[in-house]
């Protein structure tokens, strides 16, 4: 049944489908380094992930016409935009 969800997945648009994926892989990482960082938090590392993560969230819900997720990671994709000027830039 999962893998039948999976292949439906991308079935339904292969771009999708892979820019899900290595969305996963990044958000899933940025959250692992910053839960093993916390008392001292290496931000350099994981707000790119977390940022270029929502760049694909944003694409991926885009091309699967899912309005509020859209927003979602639209606001994250803002929110670590202004993290990665403060941290980077200023």
């Amino acid at each position: 049944m999962i893998i039948n969800f999976f292949k439906e997945s991308y079935r339904l648009s292969p771009l999708a489908f892979y820019c899900e994926l290595i969305e996963s892989v990044l958000l899933i990482s940025a959250s692992a380094i910053l839960t093993l960082t916390v008392l001292d938090p290496a931000t350099k590392i994981f707000i790119p992930l977390y940022l270029l993560g929502s760049i694909l969230g944003v694409v991926s819900t885009i091309i699967r016409k899912a309005g509020f997720a859209i927003v979602l990671c639209a606001w994250f994709v803002i929110m670590n935009t202004i993290a990665m000027v403060q941290l980077f830039l200023l």
